[in-house]
C-alpha cells in the first residue's frame, strides 16, 4: 500500500541507527545471521518468535494517522477509543448496534500467535487477543442472501489527522467473503502482548486474517455490513491493478512494482521466503479450490 519507496529498498531505521553495535556482536557466534534467509540455521526455532511489542507498536500502517511508519504512533493518541458503538447490518435477521462491551460480551479473548505480512515486504510475529469473527457474527443471525462482510473505520478527521487529506477515500473499507469471515483463523482482536489494543494498531477492535496481506487487516472498525454482493475496499478503489479483492498472500503474484517472493521480518536484518498464505495453506486453500489466484489476486 505505500505511497513511497517499499521496505524491501530502505535500511531499517533501527537497524540503521545500531549499525555500529550491530558490527561489533557479529562474530563467529552470529554466523547464522549471515546464511540465506529460508536456511534452518538463518530461522531456526524462532521462526514464530513474537515480534518485539516496540517493533510492533512503532512501525505501523495507519493512514488515517499518517504515511509515515512511525506517524501512527506519534499521532494516534488524540483517538477517542470509548465509548465505542459499532453497528451491525445488513442481510441479518438482528441487526444492532453495540458498545463495546456488548461485543465482546459472553465472549473472552483468547491469545492467539499469527504471522502477519504486509504488502510492502515486511512481516511480523504478533501475539493477538482477540475473538473469533464467525463468533461474532453468528449472534447476528445473517440470512442465505449474505455472501459478504464489509467492515468500515471511524471517519472522524478531528481525531484522525490523516483523513483531512485525499491519499485514500474516507472512511476505510474493507470485505471479505463470508466464508472467509467465518473460518476459525479470522480475529477480531481487542489487544496484543496482554494488553488492550494500542491506539496505532487499530484501538478498541480490528479486523485480523493473518493468510492476507496486512491492508485486509482494517483497524478501528464501527461498522459491518451482511452484503449481498461484492463490496468495495479502499486500496482497490485507490488502484485496482495494484490490490485485488481477495489480496491472498501469494509469493508467484508479483506486486506490479515488486516482488512478493521474499520478505524481511522486522528486527531482522536478511529476507526469508515468502510462504503460501503466509504459512497457512494446509487451513485456508480449500476456501479457494478451483480459482485462479491470479486472476482473484
Amino acid at each position: 500500500m505505500p505511497l513511497h519507496a517499499p521496505d524491501n529498498q530502505i535500511t531499517p531505521k533501527e537497524i540503521y541507527l545500531n549499525r555500529r553495535q550491530l558490527v561489533q556482536a557479529m562474530g563467529i557466534g552470529t554466523m547464522a545471521a549471515l546464511l540465506p534467509a529460508g536456511s534452518a540455521l538463518a530461522t531456526g526455532d524462532d521462526d514464530n518468535k513474537p515480534t518485539p511489542k516496540e517493533n510492533i507498536t512503532t512501525y505501523n500502517n495507519f493512514y488515517e494517522f499518517g504515511t509515515d511508519k512511525g506517524d501512527p504512533a506519534e499521532q494516534a493518541q488524540s483517538l477517542v477509543t470509548s465509548p465505542w458503538y459499532i453497528t451491525v447490518d445488513g442481510a441479518c435477521d438482528k441487526p444492532g448496534k453495540l458498545t463495546l462491551d456488548d461485543f465482546l460480551s459472553p465472549h473472552k479473548p483468547e491469545e492467539r500467535v499469527y504471522r502477519m505480512r504486509c504488502v510492502e515486504g515486511w512481516s511480523m510475529v504478533v501475539p493477538w487477543l482477540g475473538i473469533p469473527l464467525g463468533d461474532i457474527l453468528k449472534r447476528f443471525s445473517p440470512t442465505s442472501q449474505a455472501k459478504f462482510v464489509a467492515f468500515e473505520t471511524l471517519f472522524a478527521p478531528d481525531q484522525m489527522p490523516g483523513q483531512k487529506g485525499n491519499v485514500l477515500q474516507w472512511p476505510y473499507r474493507e470485505g471479505l467473503r463470508i466464508d472467509e469471515a467465518m473460518h476459525p483463523l479470522t480475529l477480531l482482536a481487542t489487544g496484543l502482548y496482554g494488553d488492550k489494543l494500542p491506539n496505532q494498531n487499530g484501538a478498541p477492535i480490528r479486523l485480523v486474517v493473518p493468510w492476507k496481506y496486512g491492508f485486509k487487516g482494517i483497524k478501528s472498525i464501527v461498522k459491518i455490513t451482511f452484503a449481498e454482493t461484492q463490496p468495495p475496499t479502499s486500496w482497490n478503489l485507490y488502484a485496482p491493478q495494484e490490490y485485488g479483492f481477495y489480496s491472498n498472500v501469494n509469493p508467484k503474484v508479483d506486486h506490479p512494482r515488486w516482488s512478493q517472493a521474499t520478505e524481511r521480518r522486522l528486527g531482522e536484518i536478511f529476507r526469508r521466503d515468502t510462504l503460501m498464505f503466509n504459512g497457512y495453506e494446509d487451513q485456508v486453500a480449500s476456501l479457494y479450490s478451483g480459482m485462479d489466484l491470479v486472476k482473484d489476486f
